[in-house]
């Protein structure tokens, strides 16, 4: 099977896109090309695949990348078995086409509600757009095959759908945790607690406790992240390949999900939570429901308020007094991760069930 894999929006070396679904696709031994924005990234294309560069739809700058997406969609159509799309634009650039093999959008988010935390989308624009996305994901569902990164994402359409969790790669063994380094890995933005981050570190400087944050920070982010750097307050590492920032993640004492109450953070799941217990860290979060569920089902971490550092701060000074504690929810973090969050267990139904729409028969 020969996959045309699509995203304008996200990094190619995004961990859903490249590091679970391709690779899953690759290992069961499926051609993969893989159309990205390299270039707008500064990322090259992995050996095992071939990768063809689009341009990168930044902000309000989308429609040469969606139309451009539209003319290599177009001109690969008869060369692929499926074509896999990540982003609700590109949407546009699939609908309407001829002879086209099945198309499957990945559906990463919530769609409309992501559209408070948009700044660069006038608030005058956010309702007539947010109907717009409805308006698409109910035409989508009619005339595409679809996959769900979260159960909660069912509710907004008519027919039941493959739910292909944010899941990771959990090693075969963990590091104990550490008691002088707290981490963070993901995207960087106030939404997403990068105010309290700093503060954070700030608050630990005194006690010799470092912070150390992974992962691309937004436009109103980078200024700030930048000053805090330059005040020797933490490090910050910019965005790293999945497989590359995991790493990181090994002796850590926690890891920080410090989300605030957006509408679209309430029914998701933090993958940074699963991929902190996987390696065998406690998890320090805000109580976003699906992160309180997880953390206090498998008693692997700390719940604080919302946008409250200096409760941050006390749990992760408590947690590097408490050795045996920290110990322990590392290690029920990662026995329940392996058992119950291990990607290679959906990667099998993710897999059969493309071949499937694309009439591939093992």
């Amino acid at each position: 099977m020969h996959v045309l894999v699509m995203t304008v929006v996200h990094n190619p070396e995004d961990a859903r896109i490249l590091h679970r679904q391709i690779r899953a696709l690759v290992d069961a031994g499926h051609e993969v090309t893989y159309a990205a924005s390299y270039t707008g990234h500064g990322v090259v294309p992995r050996p095992w695949v071939t990768g063809v560069d689009l341009p990168r739809a930044v902000q309000r700058k989308r429609i040469s990348a969606v139309w451009a997406a539209r003319r290599l969609f177009k001109r690969m159509r008869r060369q692929v078995d499926l074509v896999l799309i990540h982003d609700p634009e590109l949407l546009f650039a699939v609908w309407g086409v001829r002879n086209r093999p099945p198309v499957v959008w990945d559906v990463h988010e919530d769609t409309p509600a992501t559209l408070s935390l948009k700044p660069w989308l006038p608030s005058l624009l956010r309702p007539p757009v947010r109907f717009l996305a409805r308006m698409l994901e109910s035409t989508a569902e009619s005339n595409l095959h679809l996959l769900l990164a979260e159960t909660a994402y069912a509710g907004r359409f008519k027919h039941a759908h493959l739910i292909v969790p944010n899941e990771t790669w959990v090693p075969d063994s963990v590091t104990p945790p550490g008691d002088d380094r707290v981490v963070y890995l993901g995207w960087l933005s106030r939404a997403r607690g990068v105010l309290e981050a700093i503060e954070v570190a700030r608050l630990l400087q005194p006690y010799r406790v470092a912070v150390e944050l992974i992962g691309y920070a937004d436009p109103q982010s980078r200024p700030l992240l930048n000053q805090a750097v330059a005040e020797g307050l933490l490090e910050w590492r910019d965005f790293m390949p999945n497989d590359e920032a995991l790493k990181r993640l090994d002796g850590a004492l926690a890891g920080l999900s410090l989300l605030h109450d957006e509408p679209n953070y309430r029914h998701s799941m933090p993958t940074k939570i699963i991929e902190y217990m996987a390696h065998g860290i406690p998890v320090i979060t805000t109580p976003s429901p699906r992160a309180v569920e997880l953390v206090e089902r498998y008693e692997s971490g700390v719940v604080v308020p919302w946008q409250d550092p200096k409760a941050v701060a006390q749990a992760v000074l408590t947690l590097r007094d408490e050795v045996r504690e920290r110990r322990a929810q590392g290690a029920r973090g990662y026995a329940a991760a392996r058992a119950n969050h291990h990607w290679p267990n959906s990667a099998k139904r993710f897999v059969a069930q493309l071949e499937a729409w694309a009439g591939v028969k093992r």
